[in-house]
């Protein structure tokens, strides 16, 4: 089974694979399941938006929860194709206490 998420920012849904929500489960259990409305929280409203260095197709959105030394952001990476067809679908999520990887090419004011 696939989950949607709608993302303004791709203007487009963004697709969770089972085989994906597995692997996020099993690699970063502090975030799934319990906390899989951050990851469509995050899509919908992300505090920054980073393009991945070394994968071009690749976009970090981030939202931070929590503030000062007890803050973490979640960070959910897409992918977005074009072929075969266009898709965006999420490869991993995680939590972490600083966001470096990636070039910001986009910050909530």
């Amino acid at each position: 089974m696939t989950t949607q998420f709608f993302c303004p920012y791709l203007d487009s849904e963004v697709e969770l694979t089972e085989e994906r929500e597995q692997h996020i489960a099993e690699t970063h259990p502090d975030l799934l399941p319990t906390y899989q409305e951050r990851i469509a929280e995050t899509l919908a409203d992300p505090d920054e938006v980073r393009c991945d260095l070394r994968f071009g197709n690749t976009f970090l959105f981030s939202r931070q929860y929590g503030k000062g030394r007890k803050g973490r952001y979640v960070v959910v990476a897409v992918v977005s194709d074009t072929v075969p067809r266009e898709r965006n679908w999420i490869v991993t999520a995680y939590l972490t206490k600083t966001v470096t990887q990636g070039e910001i090419i986009w910050h909530k004011n």
